[in-house]
């Protein structure tokens, strides 16, 4: 169907109007030659296919309207085959235009003398008249299809949020509603018809859609308790943004929500799809990792408070979730969380959450915490002892009486939770200064496990490798089958200050510069290179250069030196301490707090004595 046969009912009526009030004949016809519209002799010709049409191709083509005075004697008839024989006497043809676009003609026919000097007497008026009616038409057409696109919007609209699981609700200026979904239908026991156009709160009422209308400002994850019209009471977890017309004014608003229980389930569902780690994936034969394991999987059984020890990059959170996946709560929730990452004054309301209104910025409806979270699941707290003393006495109470406190609340909340804890600092070293709680220390290490460093289980490192290898091709789409036997006696060799997680960058960085079926010394990281290098020269241990580090040094020198040496080379800058910390195997604030706590400095601006 072409254009202008979309609106061929309107057309009629305009060919039928004129023609009653010029006392001349009308078509309209479309850019294939098919007549839409016509009166008088071509009236019943309408939905047929001009035979010719010189004229009317003449017009479409060159995008100008034309005067025909007398058939045969206008130069554009001197090449017509119906040059004498044409049965219209005279005609003006002007083209209808829809968005620059010819989409046909309209055209003032005389098929007799009495019409023929219609058009001649008044010319340049019927001229202007009738492009004003091409014009009329060329509307016409993009009104239709203006329309017809807004009714398939609306429909495709209709069909996305009926396809929503989610109860949908669109509101006005008046809070009157606008859509509604199926959802939303089954959730109030509504059908659409009945609410549209209504007031929400003539039938929903506690959807707080009024404050979001009058405060402008929307929320997210908001518990509610709606009441219906059939005096049931739904627990809901809704969420409604404001619509705001070009002026930013509210204008309307759309609520979301969905059943509370529900979205607890599916946020479980989320969590627990991710790959179970089970102690079986906890790498290595060496005889302390064999040992861990089977410690591990006794102490899995039972519900006591456990403390992590170990270096950085160890796997403490790996032996954690490989932990809780062997216990009884492997189908509740595992949380966990970073107290080092996160500031003091963020990490209170993060661990035990908080209520509404209990400081600036609190979100509406309140958040719960970590512990809340976790609930009759596992809780993870990574670096413990970057705790402050503050949030220790928090812990503290927490783990004597099984209860939190939301930040703002006026009563405990009681949790069950499992409690693992880790840390790669002293705890015994920060209680004698002062830094930890004797008694947060003594409920944590209720059942006290430590992961042993790279170096202190070098017979694993063949295994690691192997099976990061193996990880590192399928991640990245390489095919490399192995180590050299000097890459390997390498590797053993190093001491790996970053441990497993210094080991899994280091293979990546392999796998990817490696140009043949194996991964050789050229392939690993400098870091490794330079400190075999200060091995060969007399200096045994794992550091690099002149003056280089003994045999017996302390982990806090061997840290120093590795991040000293990351900086050197891939330079002091911002990114130069983002890409050292990540082939160190850690964040880019450790690099930070250990450039700080070191007392680190760029040597190639400051000079060393």
């Amino acid at each position: 169907m072409s254009r202008l046969e979309q609106v061929q009912e309107e057309c009629q009526r305009v060919a039928s109007a004129i023609a009653c009030v010029l006392g001349v004949e009308v078509e309209i016809i479309d850019r294939d030659l098919i007549r839409v519209a016509g009166t008088g002799q071509v009236r019943t010709d309408v939905g047929s296919r001009l035979l010719r049409g010189f004229v009317n191709k003449h017009v479409l083509r060159q995008r100008e309207p034309i005067f025909i005075g007398e058939a045969g004697r206008h130069a554009v008839c001197s090449s017509c085959p119906l040059a004498g024989q044409c049965f219209y006497l005279a005609s003006i043809v002007y083209p209808v235009v829809a968005e620059d676009e010819i989409v046909g003609n309209i055209s003032l026919i005389a098929f007799d003398g009495e019409q023929r000097a219609r058009l001649h007497e008044r010319t340049e008026f019927l001229m202007e008249f009738v492009g004003g009616l091409a014009g009329l038409i060329g509307a016409l057409v993009l009104e239709k299809e203006a329309v017809a696109a807004k009714m398939i919007m609306a429909s495709q609209l209709r069909a996305v949020m009926d396809a929503v699981d989610e109860a949908v609700v669109a509101v006005d200026g008046a809070g009157r509603v606008t859509h509604c979904n199926l959802a939303a239908e089954r959730m109030f026991g509504l059908l659409r018809e009945e609410i549209v156009g209504q007031e929400l709160s003539r039938h929903v009422k506690d959807l707080p859609v009024q404050e979001v209308l009058q405060g402008g400002a929307g929320f997210s994850s908001r518990e509610v308790f709606a009441a219906l019209r059939d005096r049931r009471t739904v627990h809901l977890l809704a969420m409604a943004q404001p619509i705001r017309d070009g002026a930013g004014q509210t204008v309307g608003v759309v609520c979301t929500a969905r059943d509370f229980k529900e979205s607890q389930k599916r946020a479980f569902e989320l969590v627990s799809s991710q790959r179970t780690i089970t102690l079986a994936d906890l790498i290595g034969t060496s005889p302390a990792m064999v040992e861990l394991k089977k410690q591990a999987a006794r102490v899995a059984l039972g519900d006591s408070t456990i403390l992590i020890t170990g270096e950085s990059g160890t796997g403490k959170e790996v032996l954690t979730r490989a932990i809780h996946a062997a216990s009884s709560r492997h189908d509740r929730p595992f949380v966990a969380i970073n107290c080092g990452a996160i500031p003091e004054s963020l990490l209170e309301s993060e661990l035990f959450g908080y209520e509404e209104g209990s400081f600036t910025g609190a979100r509406k409806g309140g958040k719960p915490g970590k512990f809340e979270l976790a609930n009759f699941g596992t809780i993870f707290l990574d670096e413990i002892g970057n705790m402050s003393l503050y949030l220790q006495a928090k812990l503290l109470r927490v783990l004597q009486e099984r209860q939190i406190e939301r930040v703002g609340a006026g009563g405990p909340t009681p949790v069950d939770v499992r409690v693992i804890a880790a840390t790669n600092r002293d705890l015994e070293d920060l209680m004698r200064k002062g830094r930890f709680a004797e008694d947060l220390y003594y409920r944590l290490s209720v059942i006290p496990l430590h992961l042993p460093p790279l170096r202190e289980r070098s017979e694993d490192i063949p295994l690691l490798l192997e099976h990061y290898r193996r990880y590192c091709n399928d991640r990245l789409g390489k095919n490399i089958e192995g180590f050299t036997a000097a890459a390997m006696d390498l590797a053993r060799g190093y001491a790996w200050p970053g441990n497993v997680r210094e080991l899994i960058n280091a293979v990546e960085y392999a796998v990817n510069l490696a140009e043949g079926p194996l991964i050789d010394v050229t392939n690993l990281p400098s870091q490794l290179r330079e400190a075999a290098n200060g091995r060969r020269r007399g200096h045994p241990a794992t550091g690099a250069g002149a003056g280089g580090w003994s045999r017996l040094v302390s982990l806090e020198q061997l840290e120093r030196e590795a991040i000293r040496a990351a900086l050197d080379q891939f330079g002091w800058s911002d990114e130069g301490k983002s890409m050292a910390a990540r082939v160190l195997g850690v964040s880019r604030a450790t690099i930070y707090r250990k450039i700080a706590r070191y007392r680190l400095a760029d040597r190639a601006r400051t000079p060393r004595g």
